[in-house]
């Protein structure tokens, strides 16, 4: 009883925020190594890098705005999701700022942002994002992560052997190979990959030390190789990287001392007209809008499941998460952004485990943003594309296994076929209703016909001959 009147005389208010700050400690604390979650917080930067610095160069983008903005949205998915919840560039919206003629202005991809923001907002708020988490066939899902993971994979090999130029179409930037040598040669970038791959195996993590056996039955042999596998581990390689490309940017041309400004740039609301939403909307959201749902929500909570056994990603909560982030931030110009498979994927991959990784990401975006500004851009433009390469490579390979639980040969070809469709068609939402269709078609098959009238009774000796030969 004296238990039950302390409780009952503790304030709302304060158990409301112990209960907070449990949470955020919980979602802070690392799960293993903070140079593992350090190396975990760059792991997406190899999309993230190439599709701010394209819309910088191309479409005016304010830069400074973009990271400050994007720092805010990291450390706020740290504290809330508690796993390496990443924060990136809606790509769709992306490609058609870039590639397509006339390209789209800022104000019209802040107001295809606003727009793909809200319908993901509406699909969260009335519980249709949960609806289609629950019932979306699990083969067709593994088909749109497949299609992105290989589409990541082949994008990270064409930076690495050819010269990219972000600020041209796709069709005129793998033109001219790669030189060998030089500080963006092939050489450096091989020798990255030998390095990651070294460094991080397979990324297995504890699994694949587990393999070795529990300590109590080791021999010396298996004892002296599990040591070396948790130095291994503990490396930081991700992290290494990036900042070897970084030191690369100044050595490769030291006239950007010259041309670093300091202080980040004002804030200003961007003036949207009706003209604005209705390109935006045609243009940049209509294709971005399926991809959203599928990669940004969909898969990333079936992946999180994957990754993080035991947690289970509200997808109201991430739909609703990435709709309230671009309702904020694009209509300051900062670039739309989303959660996606593919940052998660790369995030584990080097390291990350906790919220705690993308804080650290996200703190390191803000002190980029308010010291450097836009004048950074300068320094992304001279870092080392075949270094951006080697860290998708990672990342694209990543998201792609999470389809290795496809165990049964019908899910397997519901999935291959989706991922053919998606990456052929270059389109996520394609891809999707043709392996919905696929996947209802052989459904169909299995049913029983007695529902429809087309046979009745027990079958004859001739049907259960061809039923069991």
């Amino acid at each position: 009883m004296a238990e039950d009147s302390s409780s009952a005389s503790t304030p709302l208010l304060h158990r409301r925020v112990s209960g907070w700050c449990s949470h955020v400690s919980a979602s802070l604390r690392p799960k293993t190594s903070v140079f593992s979650e350090l190396s975990g917080a760059v792991g997406d930067l190899g999309t993230y890098i190439p599709i701010v610095l394209a819309l910088t160069l191309v479409s005016n983008l304010d830069l400074s705005t973009t990271l400050m903005f994007t720092a805010l949205y990291n450390i706020a998915s740290g504290v809330l999701f508690g796993i390496p919840m990443p924060v990136q560039p809606m790509k769709s919206i992306a490609a058609v700022a870039v590639t397509e003629l006339p390209h789209l202005t800022v104000t019209q991809i802040a107001a295809a942002g606003i727009s793909t923001a809200a319908v993901l907002l509406l699909l969260g708020v009335t519980g249709l994002m949960s609806f289609l988490y629950r019932y979306l066939p699990l083969p067709v899902v593994r088909g749109v992560q497949l299609s992105q993971g290989l589409s990541f994979a082949f994008s990270s090999i064409k930076y690495i052997r050819y010269n990219q130029d972000f600020t041209k179409t796709t069709a005129t930037k793998t033109n001219d190979p790669r030189s060998w040598l030089g500080l963006d040669g092939l050489i450096l970038a091989l020798f990255c990959l030998l390095f990651l791959i070294l460094a991080t195996g397979d990324g297995g993590g504890s699994r694949s030390r587990s393999s070795v056996g529990s300590s109590s039955t080791l021999s010396k042999k298996e004892r002296k190789l599990l040591r070396r596998l948790k130095i291994l581990s503990s490396i930081p390689s991700a992290l290494i990287v990036f900042l070897v490309g970084l030191i690369l940017c100044f050595i490769r041309d030291p006239s950007i001392v010259s041309d670093i400004t300091f202080g980040p740039s004002k804030f200003h609301v961007l003036k949207i007209t009706w003209e604005d939403f209705k390109i935006g909307f045609l243009r940049g959201a209509v294709p971005q809008i399926p991809l959203s749902v599928l990669n940004s929500v969909i898969a990333v909570c079936k992946l999180s499941g994957d990754l993080f056994p035991g947690t289970d990603l509200s997808a109201t909560k991430v739909s609703v998460s990435v709709g309230i982030m671009n309702l904020v931030g694009c209509w300051f110009g900062a670039m739309p952004v989303c959660h996606g498979a593919g940052g998660l994927a790369g995030q584990y991959r080097f390291g990350g485990r906790s919220g705690l990784s993308v804080v650290f990401l996200g703190v390191g975006k803000l002190i980029l943003g308010l010291l450097f500004g836009n004048s950074f851009v300068r320094i992304l433009s001279e870092f080392p594309i075949g270094i951006l390469g080697v860290l998708l490579l990672f990342a694209g390979i990543e998201l792609a296994m999470a389809s290795r639980d496809m165990n049964s040969k019908e899910d397997s070809f519901v999935m291959l076929v989706c991922a053919a469709v998606s990456m052929t068609g270059s389109s996520a939402a394609l891809g999707f209703i043709c392996g919905i269709v696929l996947y209802l078609l052989l459904k169909l098959r299995e049913m029983d016909c007695q529902c429809f009238g087309f046979c009745d009774g027990e079958p004859s000796g001739d049907e259960e001959a061809l039923i069991n030969p």
